[in-house]
């Protein structure tokens, strides 16, 4: 079993990631995220949003309507411009995307494929409660929701160039192959930032080297290895229609180096589009561009590891859907029982950062290789000893080493080795 069946595999048994619509057959290019799943990923949205605003007086935040007056795409040029080449096969009549494929036949039965004809990505949406309805589009990127705001932002806000706005929502493209799990779906989430600068050409490459570095330095410091990441500029004849230069921050999966995170110079495409200025110049734009879905994907195959009989996931602390699991040393004896839930419920009230979880299912060893599977980085064990001394025994997910911590130092142990 390769890497990518594995974490398939581990996903829909952990309850981080199940099909879309499972029971009815499912539909392709949709996923729904689990109890864990939806943990992972609104820690990483969290930890984004925390290094894009909370940190920086700079940006500010903001949260687009999903579905926009069509004119804006048509100012946008999505509606010309946001395409792929799709061809069908004559045979088995699935359709794929001409820019992926290698050679002149279907690469799923041999057939004679057709011309490329252009596709548009928007997915249309039908609005009205009479005929004719009026037709406009789930958005195909979150980008334009910032743009059509700027002068609302400038307007009740202090914000001065250099600024930004940083916005985390969801987008919809009518993918003709989505596939590689969650790599390519038809509805991801994304996490974006616009920053605008002054006009100059020196001043925008000083700020896209300067976005460049900071994101690719917090996918490492969150503890994606350096190995498995890279930039790739983008050629001439491969930019977006908006890009002046972009590069891509790529990771080494299973399935090749694949981009999940753009960072573009869009000069003053967009807000020159919308009419939109900045006292007396239009102001240039640039943008970082991550997709959640994608990162979440990609922490899961890097944390990913093998040590023995256990299935380690080696998520960052701050990212693990759990960060401690409570155990009673014996599942059928009262006292101990107690005890760890008294435990349980004090840890999770100390603070809403602590995601605790209790677990007296089985035998001691098996509730820990659980934890592990999961990614869980502490387990505390409640046994006899912490009837006498009120001390309990804290075990790393990493080393499985194990020490005794007092039941009335836990919140700071933790806390310590959170931050």
């Amino acid at each position: 079993m390769d890497l990518m069946e594995k974490i398939v595999s581990l996903c829909k048994r952990r309850g981080f990631i199940y099909p879309g619509s499972e029971i009815y057959g499912g539909l392709q290019g949709f996923w729904d995220y689990g109890p864990l799943g939806v943990e992972l990923k609104n820690n990483i949205k969290k930890e984004w949003w925390k290094s894009m605003v909370y940190q920086r007086n700079d940006v500010v935040g903001l949260d687009a309507a999903i579905i926009m007056n069509p004119t804006v795409w048509e100012a946008s040029g999505h509606t010309q411009a946001f395409t792929d080449p799709l061809v069908e096969c004559k045979s088995c009549h699935h359709r794929f995307r001409a820019d992926q494929l290698v050679g002149s036949q279907c690469p799923d039965c041999d057939g004679q494929l057709t011309e490329p004809k252009i596709f548009n990505l928007l997915t249309e949406v039908y609005l009205g409660s009479t005929e004719p309805k009026t037709k406009t589009y789930l958005r195909g990127e979150i980008t334009q929701g910032v743009f059509v705001n700027f002068k609302n932002v400038v307007d009740s806000s202090r914000v001065e160039i250099p600024f930004g706005i940083a916005q985390i929502g969801k987008a919809f493209r009518n993918e003709i192959t989505p596939g590689n799990f969650t790599f390519r779906s038809r509805e991801f989430e994304q996490m974006e930032l616009e920053f605008f600068v002054k006009p100059d050409e020196n001043e925008a490459e000083r700020w896209f080297l300067y976005w460049r570095q900071m994101r690719i330095e917090w996918y490492e410091k969150l503890g994606i290895k350096k190995e498995n990441l890279r930039f790739r500029e983008h050629s001439l004849d491969e930019r977006a229609h908006y890009a002046r230069k972009a590069e891509d921050i790529e990771y080494n999966s299973p399935f090749g180096w694949k981009e999940f995170e753009g960072i573009h110079h869009r000069g003053d495409w967009d807000l020159s589009r919308h009419k939109l200025t900045y006292k007396d110049y239009t102001p240039w734009v640039i943008e970082t561009s991550g997709g959640v879905d994608r990162a979440t994907l990609f922490f899961l195959l890097d944390s990913y590891s093998e040590v023995g009989d256990r299935v380690v996931l080696k998520l960052h602390p701050k990212l693990a859907p759990y960060k401690v699991a409570v155990f009673p040393l014996v599942a059928n004896k009262e006292n101990l029982v107690n005890k760890a839930k008294e435990i349980y419920k004090n840890l999770k009230s100390v603070t809403v950062t602590l995601t605790v979880t209790f677990d007296d299912r089985g035998n001691i060893g098996k509730r820990y290789y659980a934890q592990d599977e999961i990614g869980t980085p502490w387990c505390v064990t409640v046994d006899y000893q912490t009837l006498e001394d009120d001390t309990v025994t804290v075990r790393d997910r990493d080393t499985a080493q194990q020490e005794r911590v007092s039941v009335s130092q836990l919140d700071s142990f933790f806390a310590s080795k959170l931050n």
